[in-house]
């Protein structure tokens, strides 16, 4: 009798583990989702509220209206700011793309005195507050001249994107099998011409991944820009941030719809360049 308990009760166990185990994932599940919809809720509520009406941002917004695009496109200040972070976001992307893929092949593939150290520094802008970096730049550049200046921007930018350029490479590095190289080299390739037409093309997918973040990490970029932005050299961000204080309309609800499409773009491509890479 007492063993026949005990089977029981094991099986009793034996099914409801399952359905425990389902209930948890189902509710951490729900848990995750709650958190995401929460982060990305301000920007959905930011789309409908530059097509309103009024000529202030609320919500719900009141009929519909393109006028606020309009607007911004036809004002001169906006697209002067819109043009100078593209050239800004463009040169950064080129300079963070290639001292990133360098660097990451020189941190997984060369024996460097103090790697863990080099590593932990290359990729410390991303873990410090960007806050600190924008005082320090400024205390830099502000006598250099370099405060709106485009290469002041250019240095600042380059420094904060290549943390992202360092992570993706790196880790497409780490799958890319080094005697695909190797066996280049045995073939009589040269060194140069062995990376670009083995190591490069199994790693573009990873380059690529790191130029779209290294793009948006400047363009999006607003602590560090308020800080070495000038009179002349004022970046979107910058613009942004002035009309917020002295002319709040929803041309910034506008802007704002435009720079999450333009990164939702970038993002769609790098996702459909790799699915396609790997059929």
């Amino acid at each position: 009798m007492a063993t026949e308990t005990a089977i029981e009760t094991q099986r009793s166990a034996a099914f409801s583990s399952p359905i425990k185990l389902s209930a948890g994932i189902l509710c951490f599940g729900v848990v995750v989702g709650l958190v995401l919809f929460f982060i990305v809720l301000p920007t959905l509520l930011v789309i409908p509220m530059s097509f309103g009406t009024a000529s202030y941002i609320e919500f719900p917004p009141r009929g519909f209206t393109f006028r606020w695009y309009i607007a911004y496109f036809q004002d001169p200040d906006w697209m002067a700011a819109t043009f100078f972070s593209l050239r800004i976001a463009i040169a950064t992307t080129l300079a963070a793309t290639i001292i990133g893929t360098l660097a990451a092949i020189a941190l997984v593939r060369g024996k460097l005195p103090g790697k863990s150290l080099i590593q932990a520094f290359t990729l410390s802008p991303i873990v410090l507050p960007h806050i600190v970096i924008a005082v320090a730049l400024y205390l830099v550049f502000s006598p250099m001249r370099l405060t709106g200046n485009f290469f002041g921007f250019l240095i600042a930018h380059t420094m904060l994107a290549v943390p992202y350029v360092v992570i993706t490479v790196t880790a497409v590095l780490q799958r890319f099998d080094p005697l695909l190289e190797l066996a280049a080299l045995n073939c009589g390739a040269s060194r140069p011409r062995a990376f670009f037409t083995v190591v490069l093309p199994n790693i573009a997918p990873g380059v690529a991944a790191g130029a779209v973040f290294a793009f948006l990490a400047s363009f999006d970029e607003a602590t560090v820009s308020f800080f070495i932005s000038g009179v002349d050299g004022k970046t979107i961000t910058r613009k942004m941030f002035e009309d917020i204080d002295f002319n709040l309309t929803p041309v910034i609800a506008a802007v704002s719809t435009v720079m999450v499409v333009v990164s939702l773009i970038l993002m769609g491509g790098i996702q459909l360049l790799q699915s396609r890479r790997k059929t």
